[in-house]
């Protein structure tokens, strides 16, 4: 759920009959509080902020699935994080509550899990309920046997039926008597629901031949095309975006639109990612006065946003963001990468280099409050440039947003200007003065929530966004950060130089939960954008062997995809494979990215075999649900368009290479040395023959090298 109702579906009436709960919480210590349970001892803020509760919430682990087993009792599984509204809400209305939690202590095991900490327990049982319910979202609470098979669960209940939904508080009776009375058909039930998990994706992909196929038989250009024609349809023509509300970002589909205008010189591609990410930047969506943007829009205008924060939202849009500027040179996209890094140095970076999780959405127990303005406000602050500032920021003495004023920008800086008649250049610094006036105002407000924990697949997407914004933009700092945040990756989480077994999480100098599947191919990805800015062989070193790592312990031959989790994982109730994009990219699908990639890096066949594989058993699905397949369709791209090695040998190689990284090419892999280099293909062989070449090849079959950047441009358009 998440800041926003989703309806639950008709819940069966099996389910609602079978519905019951626990005892009062242990009073285990504390010194302000009358209750402190066992989520004292973790380090996730999420699970802190329950550790006061009169319910007795354990922590996912042996202590209580051990202690379900011995009770023959149901397992309540609450899954959410820290920055969710509806979690919050969920948690003051019927967790605070004793009498709700004497229910549930006296019939369940109760556990809390952060989505954010645990995302493979997170994917099974909401896939559960949204094979019982219809629809999922947080906060999300699940029912199990005591051998962690679900059986019921929905998202958020209220403490009395509204919404169209039963109370807490019912189906915690219910649930508590149908587990004992109706224990045959619970445990029937729970055996279907696991069969139907553990098999669901394997159903999905189909095993295709592919020998005697070439690579352009498997993947074409029709493909994309047929992807494109997927795409269309959900085009908002008027305010950007796919679909209706709410709208969330769809980043990878974007990416998608800006390549399929590269190669088959498709307009209304591109006018649909100016579109989109003009209003996203305009709207209420992106904060307009710290930089960043929020997780989603409840509207379709991009107008009302869920306030809050997420690190990898914003890590995904930087990227897009600059390989649009790179396409357009739009000023407006070189202002909005630069205030929302600025946002990011400022509000989600340690001291060390890492990058925080999320903001909250609430600030003083009000979801927003922190970013809307009453008009009254702004008039006091700014005084006579309260008008001009009003009449472009929307803001009224109505307001436009439950009495008050998010501000966008209904018009864009020239439009208004013209309109106005003032000169462009004159308004933004009229504008800028008064956002400084604001933003410093709005700094001494009680501040959202922060989330510090550091996640790896959520910091390799921003290593992999300051590089893209690098290689856009040019700023010096950008590079740094994005080097500096890979090495801090590999510090904190390996947890042997002679082993890549990495950790997921890290918080107050631990990390902790083995590493998914996510956490490795952001991070292999992250290795090779990082190394196409700085040159570093050890990334590209670094990213080998974590692939190998990955093939041992993650890969599943039958399929040809890799398990979400690793074989030494033995805490779950099984593994699952994850293919679709959701609010991040397809972990295989960044692995099918990875593969191709690495293959030409190393010489290795077995990458881009592996590569094609997965491409070819999942390609059904991709052209047939291409919306939800955006980082398959962008892999897809590189086939049918093969990749362009790029090999710059000499002197001046690292400049070079740097002019090269600049430039919108999607199907381009950068390599570059100063010297002679025997590790990698690519580079074996080649000289600068006293000065600096450029070298363009496919399949390491090199066309006649050149030394600057028109003779280069050139090479590459050449067919």
């Amino acid at each position: 759920m998440s800041g926003r109702l989703i309806h639950n579906g008709a819940l069966s009436v099996f389910f609602i009959t079978l519905l019951s709960c626990n005892q009062l919480a242990s009073k285990m210590g504390g010194n302000d509080h009358p209750y402190t349970n066992r989520l004292i001892n973790e380090t996730s803020p999420y699970l802190l902020q329950h550790a006061h509760n009169p319910v007795d919430w354990y922590p996912w682990g042996e202590e209580a699935l051990t202690r379900a087993k011995t009770e023959d009792k149901p397992i309540l599984v609450s899954i959410g994080y820290a920055a969710c509204h509806w979690c919050h809400v969920m948690e003051r209305e019927s967790f605070e509550d004793t009498a709700v939690a004497r229910i549930m202590n006296e019939h369940f095991i109760c556990i809390k899990i952060d989505r954010e900490e645990r995302p493979d327990i997170d994917n099974i049982y909401m896939e559960a309920v949204q094979v019982i319910t219809g629809s999922g979202g947080w906060p999300l609470n699940v029912f199990l046997t005591p051998n962690q098979e679900p059986f019921f669960g929905g998202t958020y209940f209220p403490p009395t039926r509204s919404y169209n939904r039963p109370s807490w508080t019912e189906v915690l009776e219910n649930v508590a008597v149908s587990f004992r009375d109706k224990r045959e058909a619970i445990d029937e039930q729970a055996t279907r629901l696991r069969d139907h998990l553990q098999n669901n994706t394997d159903k999905l992909v189909q095993n295709n031949p592919i020998e005697g196929l070439t690579v352009e038989e498997l993947f074409s250009r029709e493909h994309l095309q047929f992807i494109y024609s997927q795409l269309k349809p959900r085009f908002d023509k008027k305010h950007g975006g796919f679909g209706g509300a709410p709208k969330f970002l769809n980043t990878m589909n974007l990416q998608f639109l800006l390549r399929y205008h590269y190669f088959i010189g498709e307009e209304e591609a591109l006018e649909q990612v100016t579109l989109s990410l003009d209003k996203m930047i305009r709207g209420g969506l992106y904060d307009q006065l710290g930089g960043g943007f929020a997780r989603y829009s409840t509207d379709s205008k991009w107008l009302v946003p869920h306030f809050e924060k997420m690190l990898y939202d914003n890590a995904l849009m930087i990227t897009v963001l600059s390989e649009a500027y790179q396409v357009t040179q739009k000023e407006l996209y070189k202002k909005t990468i630069e205030e929302t890094l600025d946002f990011i140095a400022r509000e989600m970076t340690n001291d060390d280099g890492g990058f925080y999780s999320t903001l909250d959405a609430d600030s003083d127990g009000e979801e927003g409050k922190f970013y809307v303005w009453q008009e009254g406000e702004i008039d006091s602050l700014l005084g006579d440039k309260a008008t001009l500032f009003k009449a472009f920021y929307d803001v009224s003495t109505k307001g436009n947003w439950e009495h008050k004023n998010i501000l966008n920008r209904p018009l864009g800086l020239e439009d208004f200007a013209d309109k106005k008649k003032i000169d462009p250049k004159e308004l933004e610094a009229q504008l800028q003065e008064s956002r400084e006036i604001l933003f410093k105002a709005r700094s001494g407000r009680i501040r959202p929530g922060l989330d510090d924990k550091i996640l790896i697949n959520w910091n390799a997407l921003m290593a992999s966004a300051y590089a893209k914004a690098y290689a856009a933009l040019g700023h010096e700092k950008y590079r740094e950060a994005a080097v500096g945040n890979i090495e801090y990756l590999v510090d904190i989480f390996r947890q042997s130089k002679k082993s890549w077994e990495l950790h997921h999480t890290y918080k107050d100098g631990k990390s902790q939960h083995l590493a998914f599947l996510e956490d490795y191919a952001y991070l292999i990805e992250a290795l090779i954008n990082v190394y196409e800015i700085s040159f570093e062989e050890d990334f590209l070193e670094m990213a080998d062997e974590m692939t190998e790592y990955v093939f041992d312990n993650y890969y599943d031959p039958a399929s040809r995809l890799f398990y979400f989790t690793a074989v030494q994982q033995k805490d779950i109730l099984l593994r699952s494979k994850e293919i679709y994009d959701g609010a991040t990219p397809s972990g295989n699908g960044t692995m099918a990215g990875n593969l191709h990639r690495l293959g030409i890096i190393t010489g290795k066949k077995k990458y881009t075999q592996a590569a094609v594989a997965m491409l070819n058993n999942t390609k059904s699905l991709i052209l047939q649900y291409a919306p939800s397949f955006g980082k398959w369709a962008n892999a897809l791209v590189d086939f049918a368009y093969p990749i362009h090695e790029i090999a710059v040998v000499g002197k001046k190689a690292n400049q070079l290479a740097r002019d090269i990284s600049a430039l919108f090419i999607p199907n381009k892999l950068v390599m570059a040395t100063v010297k002679e280099n025997d590790k990698f293909p690519l580079l074996i062989d080649k000289t600068g023959n006293g000065g600096t070449l450029i070298y363009v090849c496919r399949n390491y079959a090199c066309k006649l090298p050149v030394s600057d950047m028109e003779s280069f441009k050139k090479t590459i358009a050449a067919p």
